[in-house]
Protein backbone atom coordinates (compact mmCIF):
# COMPACT_ATOMS: atom_id res chain seq x y z
CA UNK A 1 0.00 0.00 0.00
CA UNK A 2 1.89 3.42 -1.35
CA UNK A 3 1.33 6.26 0.32
CA UNK A 4 3.48 8.11 -2.25
CA UNK A 5 1.90 11.24 -2.98
CA UNK A 6 1.92 13.44 -5.92
CA UNK A 7 3.44 16.20 -4.51
CA UNK A 8 6.65 16.01 -6.65
CA UNK A 9 4.89 15.68 -9.75
CA UNK A 10 3.70 19.01 -8.83
CA UNK A 11 6.65 21.15 -9.03
CA UNK A 12 5.62 21.77 -12.61
CA UNK A 13 1.85 22.72 -13.43
CA UNK A 14 1.87 20.58 -16.58
CA UNK A 15 3.04 17.49 -13.93
CA UNK A 16 -0.42 17.99 -11.96
CA UNK A 17 -2.19 17.35 -15.68
CA UNK A 18 0.02 14.15 -16.28
CA UNK A 19 -2.05 11.14 -15.56
CA UNK A 20 0.69 8.19 -14.59
CA UNK A 21 -1.24 4.55 -15.14
CA UNK A 22 -1.09 3.01 -12.22
CA UNK A 23 -4.49 1.37 -11.92
CA UNK A 24 -3.71 -1.82 -9.57
CA UNK A 25 -1.30 0.14 -6.86
CA UNK A 26 -2.32 2.10 -3.66
CA UNK A 27 -1.71 5.71 -3.20
CA UNK A 28 1.38 6.11 -1.01
CA UNK A 29 -0.61 8.59 1.56
CA UNK A 30 -2.41 5.74 2.82
CA UNK A 31 -4.44 3.98 0.46
CA UNK A 32 -5.23 0.45 -0.73
CA UNK A 33 -4.78 -0.80 -4.32
CA UNK A 34 -7.15 -1.46 -6.85
CA UNK A 35 -6.54 -5.21 -5.85
CA UNK A 36 -7.19 -5.07 -2.43
CA UNK A 37 -7.48 -8.10 0.31
CA UNK A 38 -7.11 -9.19 3.76
CA UNK A 39 -3.67 -10.33 3.16
CA UNK A 40 -2.08 -7.27 1.64
CA UNK A 41 -2.43 -3.77 -0.69
CA UNK A 42 -0.89 -2.98 -3.63
CA UNK A 43 1.40 -0.16 -3.04
CA UNK A 44 2.96 2.52 -5.50
CA UNK A 45 3.61 6.21 -5.78
CA UNK A 46 2.74 9.17 -7.80
CA UNK A 47 -1.12 9.33 -9.18
CA UNK A 48 0.41 12.29 -11.86
CA UNK A 49 4.06 12.51 -12.35
CA UNK A 50 6.20 15.40 -13.65
CA UNK A 51 8.33 15.16 -16.48
CA UNK A 52 10.48 11.94 -15.75
CA UNK A 53 14.48 12.46 -15.81
CA UNK A 54 15.83 11.46 -19.58
CA UNK A 55 18.15 8.39 -18.72
CA UNK A 56 22.15 9.78 -17.97
CA UNK A 57 25.63 8.67 -19.40
CA UNK A 58 26.43 5.75 -16.88
CA UNK A 59 29.46 6.29 -14.99
CA UNK A 60 31.80 5.28 -11.86
CA UNK A 61 29.65 5.35 -8.62
CA UNK A 62 29.83 8.91 -6.90
CA UNK A 63 30.70 8.12 -2.86
CA UNK A 64 30.46 11.25 -0.01
CA UNK A 65 33.18 12.72 1.07
CA UNK A 66 33.34 13.92 4.64
CA UNK A 67 31.39 16.11 6.06
CA UNK A 68 32.10 20.01 4.80
CA UNK A 69 32.23 22.83 6.96
CA UNK A 70 28.61 24.52 5.37
CA UNK A 71 26.70 21.24 6.68
CA UNK A 72 25.77 22.31 10.34
CA UNK A 73 26.56 20.18 12.84
CA UNK A 74 24.06 18.80 16.07
CA UNK A 75 23.83 16.98 18.86
CA UNK A 76 20.36 17.07 19.55
CA UNK A 77 18.68 13.71 19.67
CA UNK A 78 17.66 12.89 15.91
CA UNK A 79 16.42 8.87 16.36
CA UNK A 80 13.34 8.51 16.04
CA UNK A 81 11.99 4.41 16.21
CA UNK A 82 10.18 2.87 13.52
CA UNK A 83 8.84 -0.82 12.99
CA UNK A 84 7.02 -2.80 10.97
CA UNK A 85 4.38 -5.29 12.62
CA UNK A 86 0.94 -6.86 12.29
CA UNK A 87 -1.58 -4.43 11.55
CA UNK A 88 -5.30 -4.27 11.96
CA UNK A 89 -6.14 -4.30 8.36
CA UNK A 90 -3.00 -7.12 7.83
CA UNK A 91 -1.51 -4.71 5.50
CA UNK A 92 1.90 -6.14 4.69
CA UNK A 93 5.08 -3.38 5.17
CA UNK A 94 3.71 -0.78 6.45
CA UNK A 95 6.42 1.60 8.28
CA UNK A 96 5.07 3.23 10.90
CA UNK A 97 5.78 5.48 14.02
CA UNK A 98 4.36 7.58 16.26
CA UNK A 99 4.48 11.68 16.02
CA UNK A 100 3.80 13.76 18.39
CA UNK A 101 1.28 17.10 17.36
CA UNK A 102 0.84 20.18 19.77
CA UNK A 103 -1.10 23.46 19.57
CA UNK A 104 1.37 26.26 18.19
CA UNK A 105 3.76 27.11 20.74
CA UNK A 106 2.17 25.13 23.82
CA UNK A 107 2.27 21.85 25.70
CA UNK A 108 -1.09 21.01 24.66
CA UNK A 109 -0.54 17.66 22.77
CA UNK A 110 -1.28 14.49 21.87
CA UNK A 111 1.14 11.28 20.50
CA UNK A 112 -0.12 9.37 17.77
CA UNK A 113 0.63 5.72 17.18
CA UNK A 114 0.43 4.25 14.06
CA UNK A 115 1.94 6.73 11.24
CA UNK A 116 3.49 5.85 8.09
CA UNK A 117 6.53 6.67 7.36
CA UNK A 118 6.84 7.82 3.86
CA UNK A 119 9.84 8.77 1.95
CA UNK A 120 7.69 9.62 -1.12
CA UNK A 121 5.82 12.15 -0.02
CA UNK A 122 5.88 15.93 1.64
CA UNK A 123 3.85 16.63 5.06
CA UNK A 124 2.42 15.20 7.78
CA UNK A 125 -1.12 14.31 7.35
CA UNK A 126 -3.38 12.61 10.59
CA UNK A 127 -7.05 11.56 10.96
CA UNK A 128 -9.47 13.94 12.88
CA UNK A 129 -10.48 10.85 15.16
CA UNK A 130 -6.91 10.82 16.18
CA UNK A 131 -6.86 14.73 17.68
CA UNK A 132 -8.86 15.46 20.90
CA UNK A 133 -11.46 18.01 20.90
CA UNK A 134 -8.88 20.02 23.26
CA UNK A 135 -6.02 20.27 21.24
CA UNK A 136 -7.15 23.12 19.12
CA UNK A 137 -4.97 23.73 15.92
CA UNK A 138 -5.42 27.19 14.27
CA UNK A 139 -6.86 27.08 10.63
CA UNK A 140 -4.37 28.03 7.77
CA UNK A 141 -5.89 31.11 6.32
CA UNK A 142 -7.35 30.38 2.93
CA UNK A 143 -6.72 32.85 -0.55
CA UNK A 144 -9.99 33.30 -1.24
CA UNK A 145 -11.26 33.46 -5.25
CA UNK A 146 -12.12 37.02 -6.30
CA UNK A 147 -15.41 37.79 -5.52
CA UNK A 148 -15.38 35.03 -2.37
CA UNK A 149 -15.90 35.40 1.15
CA UNK A 150 -14.56 31.78 2.13
CA UNK A 151 -12.13 31.61 4.72
CA UNK A 152 -11.02 27.72 5.29
CA UNK A 153 -7.90 26.13 3.37
CA UNK A 154 -8.59 22.73 2.44
CA UNK A 155 -6.71 20.22 0.65
CA UNK A 156 -7.20 16.94 -1.47
CA UNK A 157 -4.18 15.21 -1.80
CA UNK A 158 -4.17 12.77 -4.30
CA UNK A 159 -2.67 9.33 -4.16
CA UNK A 160 -1.68 5.89 -6.24
CA UNK A 161 -5.68 4.92 -6.30
CA UNK A 162 -7.42 7.16 -3.74
CA UNK A 163 -7.45 10.30 -1.42
CA UNK A 164 -7.37 11.74 1.52
CA UNK A 165 -9.59 15.48 2.12
CA UNK A 166 -9.69 17.85 5.28
CA UNK A 167 -8.68 20.89 6.22
CA UNK A 168 -4.95 22.63 6.85
CA UNK A 169 -4.20 23.28 10.03
CA UNK A 170 -0.70 24.50 11.53
CA UNK A 171 0.35 22.80 14.79
CA UNK A 172 3.86 22.57 16.33
CA UNK A 173 5.58 18.40 15.32
CA UNK A 174 8.15 17.29 17.80
CA UNK A 175 9.92 13.68 16.98
CA UNK A 176 12.79 12.66 18.65
CA UNK A 177 14.15 15.75 20.29
CA UNK A 178 13.35 17.86 17.19
CA UNK A 179 11.05 20.35 16.96
CA UNK A 180 8.96 21.47 13.55
CA UNK A 181 6.77 24.47 14.79
CA UNK A 182 3.93 26.25 13.16
CA UNK A 183 3.79 23.93 10.32
CA UNK A 184 1.14 23.48 8.35
CA UNK A 185 -0.92 19.76 8.18
CA UNK A 186 -3.86 18.15 6.36
CA UNK A 187 -6.12 16.93 8.90
CA UNK A 188 -7.87 14.52 7.02
CA UNK A 189 -11.88 14.06 7.64
CA UNK A 190 -11.67 17.45 9.34
CA UNK A 191 -15.55 18.36 9.99
CA UNK A 192 -14.98 22.29 9.70
CA UNK A 193 -14.68 21.05 6.11
CA UNK A 194 -17.37 18.48 5.51
CA UNK A 195 -18.02 18.51 1.26
CA UNK A 196 -15.63 16.63 -0.97
CA UNK A 197 -15.15 19.16 -4.44
CA UNK A 198 -16.04 16.80 -7.17
CA UNK A 199 -13.00 16.89 -9.09
CA UNK A 200 -11.28 15.32 -5.83
CA UNK A 201 -13.83 12.34 -4.97
CA UNK A 202 -13.40 11.73 -8.88
CA UNK A 203 -9.77 10.79 -8.12
CA UNK A 204 -10.11 7.26 -6.55
CA UNK A 205 -11.28 5.96 -3.28
CA UNK A 206 -11.82 7.97 0.01
CA UNK A 207 -8.85 7.08 2.28
CA UNK A 208 -10.89 9.05 5.36
CA UNK A 209 -10.86 6.28 7.90
CA UNK A 210 -8.28 4.17 9.62
CA UNK A 211 -9.84 1.39 7.66
CA UNK A 212 -9.50 2.90 4.21
CA UNK A 213 -6.58 4.84 5.32
CA UNK A 214 -4.87 1.66 6.76
CA UNK A 215 -2.81 3.65 9.39
CA UNK A 216 -3.66 6.90 11.84
CA UNK A 217 -1.80 9.19 9.42
CA UNK A 218 0.95 9.57 6.84
CA UNK A 219 4.16 11.26 8.14
CA UNK A 220 6.17 12.23 4.41
CA UNK A 221 9.29 12.93 4.87
CA UNK A 222 10.56 12.93 1.10
CA UNK A 223 13.08 14.81 -0.40
CA UNK A 224 11.12 18.27 -1.36
CA UNK A 225 10.47 20.92 1.66
CA UNK A 226 6.44 21.30 0.91
CA UNK A 227 3.83 19.32 -1.34
CA UNK A 228 3.01 21.14 -3.85
CA UNK A 229 5.67 24.04 -4.58
CA UNK A 230 5.30 26.96 -7.32
CA UNK A 231 2.62 25.34 -9.44
CA UNK A 232 0.07 25.70 -6.34
CA UNK A 233 1.58 29.46 -5.71
CA UNK A 234 1.23 30.46 -9.17
CA UNK A 235 -2.13 28.57 -10.59
CA UNK A 236 -5.32 26.77 -8.90
CA UNK A 237 -3.71 23.56 -9.13
CA UNK A 238 -6.63 20.73 -9.61
CA UNK A 239 -6.86 18.74 -6.97
CA UNK A 240 -4.64 20.48 -4.28
CA UNK A 241 -5.34 23.79 -2.47
CA UNK A 242 -9.33 25.04 -1.91
CA UNK A 243 -10.90 27.90 -0.15
CA UNK A 244 -14.22 26.93 1.71
CA UNK A 245 -16.88 29.34 2.73
CA UNK A 246 -19.17 28.66 5.86
CA UNK A 247 -21.86 26.67 3.43
CA UNK A 248 -18.89 24.45 2.98
CA UNK A 249 -18.60 25.26 -0.58
CA UNK A 250 -15.48 24.90 -2.07
CA UNK A 251 -13.02 26.32 -4.92
CA UNK A 252 -9.59 25.20 -5.76
CA UNK A 253 -7.09 28.08 -5.22
CA UNK A 254 -3.30 29.14 -5.27
CA UNK A 255 -1.60 28.20 -1.78
CA UNK A 256 1.51 30.28 -0.83
CA UNK A 257 4.74 27.71 -0.01
CA UNK A 258 4.71 28.64 3.76
CA UNK A 259 1.30 27.54 3.68
CA UNK A 260 1.57 24.59 2.04
CA UNK A 261 1.38 21.36 3.74
CA UNK A 262 5.32 21.19 4.66
CA UNK A 263 8.19 18.06 5.30
CA UNK A 264 8.15 18.38 8.99
CA UNK A 265 12.40 17.65 8.80
CA UNK A 266 12.72 20.79 6.34
CA UNK A 267 11.48 22.68 8.93
CA UNK A 268 13.94 21.93 11.96
CA UNK A 269 16.44 24.26 13.01
CA UNK A 270 18.93 21.46 12.60
CA UNK A 271 19.35 17.75 11.22
CA UNK A 272 17.24 19.26 8.54
CA UNK A 273 18.38 18.29 5.11
CA UNK A 274 17.34 14.39 5.04
CA UNK A 275 16.36 11.43 6.42
CA UNK A 276 17.98 7.90 6.92
CA UNK A 277 16.04 4.98 7.01
CA UNK A 278 18.02 2.08 8.89
CA UNK A 279 16.01 -1.48 8.92
CA UNK A 280 17.50 -5.03 9.63
CA UNK A 281 17.55 -7.53 7.22
CA UNK A 282 14.76 -10.09 7.23
CA UNK A 283 14.86 -13.94 5.55
CA UNK A 284 13.06 -15.10 2.67
CA UNK A 285 10.01 -16.32 4.60
CA UNK A 286 10.16 -12.64 5.99
CA UNK A 287 9.52 -11.90 9.68
CA UNK A 288 6.78 -11.36 12.01
CA UNK A 289 8.21 -7.68 13.20
CA UNK A 290 11.14 -5.72 12.30
CA UNK A 291 12.45 -2.36 14.35
CA UNK A 292 14.86 0.30 13.16
CA UNK A 293 15.44 3.80 13.19
CA UNK A 294 14.45 6.98 11.33
CA UNK A 295 17.62 9.26 11.31
CA UNK A 296 17.36 13.10 10.58
CA UNK A 297 19.59 14.45 8.90
CA UNK A 298 22.75 13.59 6.89
CA UNK A 299 25.99 14.32 7.67
CA UNK A 300 25.06 16.69 10.49
CA UNK A 301 25.85 13.77 13.63
CA UNK A 302 28.13 10.52 13.41
CA UNK A 303 25.35 8.40 13.28
CA UNK A 304 24.03 9.74 9.85
CA UNK A 305 27.10 10.00 7.65
CA UNK A 306 27.10 9.23 4.19
CA UNK A 307 30.80 7.40 4.50
CA UNK A 308 31.01 5.20 1.33
CA UNK A 309 27.59 5.13 0.52
CA UNK A 310 26.73 6.01 -3.32
CA UNK A 311 25.45 8.85 -4.21
CA UNK A 312 22.25 9.11 -6.93
CA UNK A 313 21.06 12.62 -7.77
CA UNK A 314 17.66 13.01 -8.75
CA UNK A 315 15.41 14.77 -11.55
CA UNK A 316 15.09 18.20 -9.58
CA UNK A 317 11.26 18.23 -10.12
CA UNK A 318 10.07 14.42 -10.18
CA UNK A 319 12.48 13.36 -7.83
CA UNK A 320 13.16 10.29 -10.57
CA UNK A 321 16.27 8.43 -10.68
CA UNK A 322 16.52 5.31 -14.01
CA UNK A 323 16.33 1.57 -13.27
CA UNK A 324 17.40 -0.84 -16.03
CA UNK A 325 15.99 -4.18 -15.89
CA UNK A 326 16.93 -6.97 -18.26
CA UNK A 327 17.98 -4.24 -20.78
CA UNK A 328 15.03 -1.66 -20.26
CA UNK A 329 15.41 1.79 -18.76
CA UNK A 330 12.46 2.60 -16.98
CA UNK A 331 13.32 6.70 -16.19
CA UNK A 332 10.38 6.71 -13.80
CA UNK A 333 11.79 5.02 -10.92
CA UNK A 334 11.84 6.18 -7.39
CA UNK A 335 12.96 4.58 -4.35
CA UNK A 336 9.85 5.34 -1.68
CA UNK A 337 8.96 3.32 2.11
CA UNK A 338 5.67 4.48 1.53
CA UNK A 339 5.45 1.16 -1.09
CA UNK A 340 5.07 -2.25 0.12
CA UNK A 341 6.38 -3.88 -2.71
CA UNK A 342 8.53 -3.99 -5.48
CA UNK A 343 6.90 -2.82 -8.73
CA UNK A 344 7.79 -2.52 -11.97
CA UNK A 345 6.91 -3.83 -15.52
CA UNK A 346 7.38 -7.04 -16.25
CA UNK A 347 6.51 -9.71 -19.01
CA UNK A 348 7.85 -13.23 -17.95
CA UNK A 349 6.90 -12.82 -14.04
CA UNK A 350 3.45 -14.63 -12.92
CA UNK A 351 0.82 -12.57 -11.97
CA UNK A 352 -2.27 -13.09 -9.12
CA UNK A 353 -4.09 -9.87 -9.50
CA UNK A 354 -1.71 -6.68 -9.04
CA UNK A 355 0.92 -8.98 -7.34
CA UNK A 356 4.07 -11.21 -8.82
CA UNK A 357 2.81 -15.22 -7.91
CA UNK A 358 5.55 -16.81 -9.72
CA UNK A 359 5.81 -20.78 -8.82
CA UNK A 360 9.55 -20.66 -7.56
CA UNK A 361 11.20 -17.27 -6.19
CA UNK A 362 12.93 -15.62 -8.74
CA UNK A 363 16.17 -13.67 -8.90
CA UNK A 364 16.85 -10.32 -10.50
CA UNK A 365 19.54 -8.01 -10.72
CA UNK A 366 18.62 -4.10 -11.69
CA UNK A 367 20.78 -0.79 -12.44
CA UNK A 368 19.49 2.27 -10.79
CA UNK A 369 21.42 5.59 -12.47
CA UNK A 370 21.40 8.83 -11.32
CA UNK A 371 21.17 12.40 -12.63
CA UNK A 372 24.94 12.55 -11.87
CA UNK A 373 26.01 9.57 -13.81
CA UNK A 374 26.22 7.84 -10.72
CA UNK A 375 25.29 4.08 -10.85
CA UNK A 376 24.45 1.27 -8.22
CA UNK A 377 23.44 -2.14 -8.61
CA UNK A 378 20.67 -3.69 -7.11
CA UNK A 379 20.21 -7.30 -6.51
CA UNK A 380 16.61 -8.95 -5.50
CA UNK A 381 14.06 -11.49 -5.47
CA UNK A 382 10.50 -11.88 -6.28
CA UNK A 383 8.44 -14.41 -4.40
CA UNK A 384 4.93 -15.69 -4.59
CA UNK A 385 2.81 -12.94 -2.85
CA UNK A 386 0.02 -15.71 -2.14
CA UNK A 387 2.64 -17.38 -0.40
CA UNK A 388 3.82 -14.62 1.69
CA UNK A 389 0.62 -13.48 2.76
CA UNK A 390 -0.64 -16.82 3.66
CA UNK A 391 2.21 -16.88 6.87
CA UNK A 392 1.76 -14.56 9.88
CA UNK A 393 5.32 -12.44 8.70
CA UNK A 394 4.41 -9.03 8.24
CA UNK A 395 7.75 -7.63 7.25
CA UNK A 396 9.02 -8.97 3.67
CA UNK A 397 11.90 -8.63 1.32
CA UNK A 398 11.13 -9.91 -1.84
CA UNK A 399 6.82 -8.77 -2.07
CA UNK A 400 6.29 -7.20 -5.74
CA UNK A 401 3.93 -6.51 -7.99
CA UNK A 402 3.04 -4.70 -11.38
CA UNK A 403 3.54 -1.20 -12.37
CA UNK A 404 4.09 0.47 -15.01
CA UNK A 405 6.91 2.65 -13.44
CA UNK A 406 9.86 1.04 -11.40
CA UNK A 407 9.17 1.51 -7.32
CA UNK A 408 11.69 0.68 -4.80
CA UNK A 409 9.58 0.28 -2.26
CA UNK A 410 9.60 -1.03 1.28
CA UNK A 411 11.68 -4.82 0.48
CA UNK A 412 14.48 -2.22 -0.90
CA UNK A 413 15.55 -0.83 2.14
CA UNK A 414 15.31 -4.30 4.60
CA UNK A 415 19.21 -4.43 5.59
CA UNK A 416 20.31 -0.99 4.25
CA UNK A 417 20.41 2.21 5.10
CA UNK A 418 19.04 4.39 2.59
CA UNK A 419 19.41 8.09 2.50
CA UNK A 420 16.66 10.64 0.83
CA UNK A 421 18.36 14.11 0.85
CA UNK A 422 16.30 17.03 0.78
CA UNK A 423 16.13 19.68 -2.70
CA UNK A 424 18.21 22.37 -2.00
CA UNK A 425 19.94 21.50 1.44
CA UNK A 426 23.55 20.96 1.47
CA UNK A 427 25.28 17.59 2.34
CA UNK A 428 29.11 16.16 1.96
CA UNK A 429 28.22 15.19 -1.44
CA UNK A 430 26.30 18.65 -2.19
CA UNK A 431 22.88 19.66 -2.52
CA UNK A 432 19.89 17.46 -2.53
CA UNK A 433 17.76 16.09 -4.52
CA UNK A 434 19.52 12.65 -4.31
CA UNK A 435 19.08 8.66 -2.65
CA UNK A 436 22.09 7.15 -1.71
CA UNK A 437 22.52 3.88 0.03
Amino acid sequence: MNHALISAACRALAAVLAAVSLAVLTGCGGGSGGTTNANGTASTTPASSATAASTPTTTAPVSASAPVANVPQSTIPNVQPITVTSTPTRTRNMLTTSVTVCAPGSSNCVTIDNIQVDTGSQGLRVLASQLPASLVLPAVAATPPTGSTSQINAQCAVFGTGYTWGAVRTADVRMAGQLAPGVSIQVIADPSVPNVPSDCAASGLPMMTPATLRVNGILGVGMFTVDCGGACVVASAPRWYYACDATGACASTTQPLLKQVANPISRFALDNNGVVIDLPAVGPNGAATVTGSMIFGIDTQPNNTLNSATVLNTNSVSGYVTTSLNGQPNSQSFIDSGSNGLFFPSTTLARCGAWWCPTSTQSLTATLTGTNGATATSDFSIANATALFATQNYAFNNLGGMSSVFDWGLPFFFGRRVYTAIASRQTSAGQGPFYAF
